[in-house]
C-alpha cells in the first residue's frame, strides 16, 4: 500500500481509543494542518545539522522531502516515518573538514555511507534482522553511540566555543532551561528555540557592544568582526534553486564516515520497533526495507549536495501525541519541505548563525547524543563486570575522545571516532572469540571467561 487511504470514520476525528492506521486518513484539510505539524516536528534539527556540518540547509529541507517519499514508497506504506537530517555524520564531517575537505568531498563520503547503509537493509532483508544482533549487539551499539556523540567534543573546544564564548554559555544555558522547564511540543524543539535565542542574542550584542574580538572561523585566524552577518541574506532571491553541488570521492574522507552506519542501522531498528508498538503490527519483515529506504534516501540526497538522513524520533512523538499515522501526512509534510527548498533566502538566513550559539547548542546537542548510548546499556543490562565489554569499549571511548590519530601509510591514518569504532567492533568481538575459546581444565568443555554472558 502506497496511495489509496480509505477515509477513518466521518474524516473529523478520533473517539477514545481509535488510531488513525497508515493505510487510513481524515479529511484532506485535517491532513494537511498534521502534515505541517511533522513539517515543524523536523524542522529543527533538519536545518541546524546542516548548518554545523557546513552544508545548504535549504538543499538539506528540500532532500528531506525527497528522501521521506522514497522511504515511503520502498516500505511500500507500512511504516509511517519522515526522514530528517542525521545527527550521526556530524564528528565524521567535522574530521573531513580539519583535514581541508570541502562540500563535495564531505556529501561524496556521505553518498558512499549511505550505499553501504542501502546494502545493509539489502542484507537484513533477505538475512533477517536477528544478523544485526550478531553483529551489533547492544554493548557495541551504545558504544558507537556514545563515541560519535563524546568524541565531537574537539569540534565544540576547538572550533565553535571560542569564536564567542559569552554567546556561548548563555545559549547553553537557555537552551537547557527550554528542554527542561517546558512539556510537549516546546520542549521538544528546545534546541530550534535556543538557537533562535542565541541568534538575538548575538545581533543585540552587535548592537550594544559592538564588533567581537575572538576567532573568526571564515577567516581562519583572530580580529575584530560582527557576529551576525547578513550580507547574505541581502543577497540571496527569495525564491529560486538551492545550491546543488556534485560530490567528491576520496578514501580518507569515506573512511571517516562510514562508522555512522552502525549508528544509523540501530537508530533505524529502534524507531521502526516504535511505530510497530505503536501501531500494534509486526514491523520485523519490513525492517530490512526500512534500513535500505534511509540508504537510498541518504545516498540521493547526497548526490545533489543535501545532508544524511535518517527516520526521525521527533515526528514518531508527534504520532504518539495524535494517534495518527497516516503516511498521508508524511507525503504532505514531505511536499512541504521541498517547496521551502526553493527559499534562498531562508537558507542565507539559517547559514548566517553565529558561531558562538553553535557552541552552546553542540555543547548539549554532542553530550545528548552520546548519553543515548548509555541509554542502550542502561536498557539492555549490559555487564561491564566482563572484560570482554569493558576493555574494548573503554579503549575506543578514549580514542574517539582524544581524539588519538593513528597514521597508517604516509598519507593515510585513521583517528578520532574512525579509529575508536575499529576497536570497538574489532576487539569486542575478538576477545569474544577468545573468552569462548577457553577451556575447562580436561579440555573438552568450552566456557566462556568468568562474568561474561552475551556480550549484551
Amino acid at each position: 500500500m502506497a496511495f489509496g487511504w480509505k477515509l477513518h470514520g466521518d474524516g473529523r476525528g478520533l473517539t477514545p481509543g481509535e488510531v488513525v492506521k497508515p493505510d487510513e486518513r481524515l479529511s484532506w484539510p485535517r491532513m494537511v494542518g498534521f502534515g505541517a505539524q511533522h513539517v515543524i516536528a523536523m524542522f529543527g534539527a533538519t536545518f541546524v545539522f546542516p548548518v554545523i556540518m557546513g552544508l545548504d540547509p535549504n538543499v538539506a529541507i528540500m532532500m528531506s522531502g525527497v528522501a521521506t517519499i522514497l522511504f515511503l514508497l520502498i516500505v511500500q506504506g507500512r511504516i509511517p516515518s519522515y526522514l530528517g537530517t542525521s545527527a550521526s555524520f556530524v564528528g565524521g564531517v567535522a574530521a573531513i573538514t580539519a583535514a581541508g575537505g570541502d562540500k563535495g568531498t564531505i556529501t561524496g563520503a556521505i553518498l558512499v555511507a549511505g550505499a553501504v547503509l542501502a546494502l545493509a537493509g539489502v542484507a537484513v532483508h533477505y538475512l533477517g534482522v536477528q544478523i544485526i544482533h550478531r553483529i551489533f549487539p547492544p554493548v557495541v551499539t551504545g558504544a558507537v553511540v556514545m563515541l560519535i556523540g563524546f568524541g565531537l567534543a574537539y569540534v565544540v573546544a576547538d572550533i565553535y566555543w571560542p569564536q564567542d564564548p559569552w554567546i556561548a554559555l548563555i545559549t547553553m544555558a537557555v537552551t537547557a532551561v527550554i528542554i527542561v522547564a517546558f512539556k510537549g511540543f516546546v520542549g521538544r524543539i528546545g534546541i530550534l528555540l535556543g538557537l533562535v535565542a542565541g541568534f538575538v542574542l548575538s545581533w543585540l550584542a552587535d548592537r550594544i557592544f559592538g564588533d567581537v574580538t575572538a576567532f573568526n572561523a571564515a577567516a581562519g585566524k583572530v580580529d575584530t568582526h560582527p557576529r551576525v552577518s547578513f550580507q547574505g541574506v541581502e543577497d540571496a532571491s527569495l525564491f529560486g534553486l538551492p545550491q546543488f553541488h556534485a560530490p567528491n570521492f576520496a578514501v580518507s574522507a569515506i573512511v571517516l564516515v562510514l562508522p555512522a552506519v552502525i549508528a544509523l542501522i540501530a537508530e533505524n531498528i529502534g524507531h521502526v520497533k516504535a511505530v510497530g508498538e505503536m501501531t500494534g503490527t509486526d514491523v520485523d519483515p519490513y525492517m530490512g526495507r526500512a534500513i535500505l529506504a534511509d540508504g537510498v534516501g541518504t545516498a540521493v540526497a547526497s548526490a545533489v549536495g543535501g545532508s544524511p538522513t535518517t527516520t526521525y524520533a521527533e515526528n514518531i512523538g508527534v504520532m504518539a501525541a495524535t494517534r495518527v499515522y497516516s503516511t498521508a501526512a508524511y507525503y504532505i509534510a514531505a511536499v512541504i519541505a521541498v517547496l521551502f527548498g526553493f527559499m534562498p533566502k531562508f537558507g542565507a538566513l539559517v547559514a548566517a548563525t553565529p558561531g558562538g550559539v553553535l557552541g552552546g547548542i553542540t555543547v548539549i546537542l554532542y553530550g545528548m547524543i552520546g548519553l543515548l548510548g548509555a541509554k542502550i546499556w542502561i536498557e539492555n543490562r549490559v555487564d561491564f563486570a566482563d572484560p570482554v565489554n569493558m576493555v574494548p569499549i573503554g579503549a575506543g571511548i578514549i580514542l574517539a575522545i582524544g581524539p588519538v590519530a593513528h597514521q597508517i601509510t604516509g598519507d593515510f591514518s585513521l583517528a578520532g571516532i574512525t579509529l575508536g569504532t575499529i576497536v570497538v567492533l574489532g576487539g569486542y568481538h575478538l576477545l569474544r572469540v577468545i573468552s569462548w575459546r577457553r577451556r575447562v581444565p580436561d579440555g573438552t568443555s568450552p566456557v566462556l571467561a568468568e562474568g561474561s554472558e552475551t556480550g549484551a
